[in-house]
């Protein structure tokens, strides 16, 4: 199969374009080491104890945790990728937009 953009759908083009997959990628890693730096914060108490005095139901606070971590690592990791992309799309708008002293 040919690696020639022609023969590619639209939407892949524009994604390669955008630097999408790369953008995902720095989202994701930038979204776990904040996850596991709030967690190992959180759980290793490197702020001093916690005091708590809830109840968790099923699980343990660590499990809770670990949850919560989980989803700020897909939230922020979500938000980098966008962001990422969004730059990207405003500097190749740029770069293709006309001279304007011509």
């Amino acid at each position: 199969m040919s690696d020639d953009s022609s023969t590619k759908p639209p939407m892949l083009v524009l994604l390669e374009s955008l630097a999408f997959y790369r953008n995902v990628r720095i989202g994701l890693l930038s979204g776990a080491a904040l996850a596991v730096l709030l967690y190992l914060v959180r759980t290793l108490e490197l702020f001093g104890p916690v005091i708590d005095t809830r109840e968790y139901p099923l699980f343990g606070p660590d499990v809770w945790f670990l949850l919560l971590a989980f989803v700020l690592a897909a939230t922020f990791g979500l938000l980098v990728a966008i962001g990422l992309t969004i730059a990207e799309a405003v500097r190749g708008a740029r770069d293709v937009s006309p001279d304007r002293d011509a």
